[in-house]
């Protein structure tokens, strides 16, 4: 099960931080990524992190501007996102997978949760 909270509404240049909790998995060694999609265009890969000490993988949209790190004692992954700008605004879906490795692009996942609106708006 795959879990996100921590969206909601920021206006542009402001932050936001996204939560991410895995449950069912039997070891700390699986990847964590995070997606969004905007009213109709695509589904994008934004970032993926494996073990805690991977510094990640991110889009070229938002290199620079969002982190993830990993709080593996409560099984918690966030995503700090910052200097947001209008088009950042989707609904974010986190997701696992035991098997994948992280790499550019982001690649399929098998776990999803119900995603979170994130609106960048003034």
């Amino acid at each position: 099960q795959v879990v996100e909270s921590g969206g909601g509404l920021v206006q542009p240049g402001g932050s936001l931080r996204l939560s991410c909790v895995a449950s069912g998995f039997t070891s700390d060694y699986y990847a964590i990524a995070w997606f969004r999609q905007a009213p109709g265009k695509e589904r994008e890969g934004v970032s993926c992190i494996r073990n805690r000490s991977d510094s990640g993988y991110y889009a070229d949209s938002v290199k620079g501007r969002f982190a993830m790190s990993r709080d593996l004692g409560n099984k918690t992954v966030y995503l700090q996102m910052s200097e947001l700008k209008p088009e950042d605004t989707g609904v974010y879906h986190c997701a696992a997978d035991a098997w994948v490795k992280c790499h550019l692009p982001i690649p399929s996942f098998d776990l999803w949760g119900q995603g979170i609106q994130v609106t960048v708006s003034s």
